[in-house]
């Protein structure tokens, strides 16, 4: 059986995955960041949170090393990814090479 986490990346829309720890702050900055994000693309892609405190072993297996990190993912395979802050823009351009 698969996770509930794999079957979430198999989606056939792009998903943006934050792995973020409450305690970092550029994590806090990239929230409001990611939302904005949304708001612009919408239905077009899917962010999903994961706090790397808590989901230890998934942290491990993406080999996430510093928060924040995000990965996209479309059909279950890893597109892209960058640890650190980027700006709307920056990660809107990002997301619209793979729509």
């Amino acid at each position: 059986m698969k996770s509930s986490f794999s079957n979430i990346i198999d989606s056939k829309k792009p998903v943006l995955v934050d792995f973020f720890a409450d305690w970092c702050g550029p994590c806090k900055v990239l929230s409001p960041i990611l939302k904005e994000v949304k708001d612009e693309l919408g239905d077009h892609i899917k962010i999903v949170k994961i706090n790397v405190d808590k989901n230890q072993p998934l942290s491990a297996k993406y080999q996430v090393r510093g928060v924040p990190t995000m990965i996209l993912f479309k059909d279950g395979k890893q597109l892209w990814r960058q640890s650190g802050v980027l700006q709307k823009n920056d990660i809107i351009g990002v997301i619209n090479t793979y729509l």
